[in-house]
């Protein structure tokens, strides 16, 4: 499937609720193509939800595997369908960035340790535990599904939000 463009705050699509998927079928099948394709295209990128290629379906991707923050804890691709976070603890204030928001940077408070379940693409329920950097890359891409930006969650916009020097 293809690379699909990623869309840019303040698209009004990001913005959305996304609905819950009632049947895993060929379209969703080539959703969850679409958006593995797309994260690893990306810049760095560990994740990438159906929003942000304009699809406002609650489906969503995270691979943190390759990236030296995620390398040593990770449970590899997920490719998440109806994720929701059953349980929460820790607190830790990481640096995110986004695809959708590619000229800034920002501090954001998150949970370090989550439970999850989703269902995956072939229908099974999944509960995993996730912690650090990877359960901070999974609450990110299901803020999209909520229609809820890192720059919403930043701890200061005076001084936890920065403008990305590359990307």
């Amino acid at each position: 499937m293809p690379v699909q463009p990623i869309l840019r705050y303040p698209h009004p699509v990001l913005k959305k609720l996304c609905h819950r998927v009632e049947q895993i079928d060929q379209k969703i099948h080539e959703l969850i193509q679409d958006l593995v394709d797309t994260m690893l295209d990306g810049p760095g990128s560990v994740g990438v939800a159906a929003p942000q290629i304009g699809v406002t379906l609650r489906v969503c991707v995270v691979d943190v595997s390759k990236n030296r923050h995620g390398k040593e804890n990770n449970h590899g691709l997920l490719c998440m369908i109806n994720p929701e976070i059953t349980a929460r603890s820790g607190s830790a204030t990481m640096r995110e960035g986004c695809m959708s928001v590619p000229d800034y940077t920002g501090d954001v408070d998150r949970a370090t340790d989550i439970t999850l379940r989703f269902s995956e693409p072939d229908g099974t329920l999944r509960e995993i535990d996730a912690s650090g950097f990877e359960a901070v890359a999974i609450q990110h891409e299901m803020d999209h599904l909520d229609g809820v930006l890192f720059l919403d969650r930043v701890t200061s916009i005076k001084t936890g939000l920065f403008r990305r020097k590359n990307y």
